[in-house]
């Protein structure tokens, strides 16, 4: 599946909401003209919630980013994807994901396990392994995107993650992460915002263990995250800083780079700054 280089990531790309939904056709028919070659709908999307955008798009590829296991049973996934690939082939991507305890409640028990079990039922359903992605942090989640899966699909990651990343998958598998934008240049702002952001996550332990893991401490954790975690997760400054900041995951071995462009609306459309970003889809 062609997802191209630069892919957006975004949470305003879906909505229960009827009334939304032209605005939303409307706006992934400008993203497909804009150049990016995939969106990844954020927020525990499920599969259904990919198809006003397939509708309104003609070579536009879709993927969750990330469908929740523990919310949404694999044998209907299954059926609904079959019946999604039916009428718009080679254009939705799978994205699954184990989620986080403070999120799921009694039920998260055993990540990788529950994730193993779910790729079971997922290929026992007939659901082609080559039509999804998993968000990997850990080398065993990492391993499983490599065996069991396209690839891998990592949030809230640096550049160096994206390397360790792609030794554990070797060359062939898709390797996706999602990189957070700011396009502000003026530092105290950017920062800012970034870490109204970032506050959220700081509060999951499956990412504040990957920073650690990746050499960050409990004091870069702190106040909302040090000025050293906030410039490496984030991507912030002008268009020519984002593209330095999306050439080092690349560089690193990412195959695609799905930008999550943050604004105080984390709900909203950012088109303003999706039309600005479009420069990075050229060669």
């Amino acid at each position: 599946m062609d997802i191209g280089r630069v892919g957006l990531w975004s949470i305003g790309l879906r909505s229960e909401d009827p009334a939304a939904r032209p605005r939303i056709a409307e706006a992934a028919a400008e993203l497909e003209e804009l150049g990016y070659g995939a969106v990844w709908l954020g927020s525990n999307p499920g599969v259904d919630d990919a198809v006003p955008l397939l509708e309104a798009t003609s070579r536009l590829v879709v993927a969750t980013g990330i469908l929740n296991i523990w919310q949404y049973e694999a044998e209907a996934v299954a059926e609904r994807q079959a019946a999604v690939a039916k009428h718009h082939p080679g254009r939705f991507l799978l994205g699954l994901g184990a989620s986080h305890g403070p999120l799921v409640g009694d039920r998260y028990r055993r990540p990788y396990s529950a994730m193993v079990d779910y790729l079971d039922r997922l290929d026992a359903a007939g659901a082609p392994a080559s039509q999804r992605m998993l968000a990997a942090l850990g080398p065993k989640m990492l391993a499983a995107s490599r065996d069991r899966s396209a690839g891998a699909h990592p949030y809230l990651v640096t550049s160096e993650h994206t390397r360790q990343a792609r030794e554990i998958l070797g060359q062939g598998p898709l390797l996706a992460p999602e990189v957070k934008v700011v396009l502000d240049e003026d530092p105290a702002r950017a920062r800012a915002a970034a870490r109204a952001h970032l506050a959220f996550y700081l509060q999951l332990p499956n990412y504040t263990g990957n920073l650690l893991r990746l050499g960050f401490d409990d004091a870069d954790m702190a106040d909302g995250g040090s000025d050293r975690l906030v410039d490496a997760v984030f991507a912030w400054g002008d268009a020519e800083a984002i593209r330095r900041r999306m050439n080092e995951h690349l560089d690193a071995g990412a195959d695609h780079v799905a930008l999550h462009v943050i604004t105080g609306d984390r709900t909203g459309l950012p088109l303003p700054q999706w039309r600005a970003l479009a420069e990075l889809n050229a060669p």
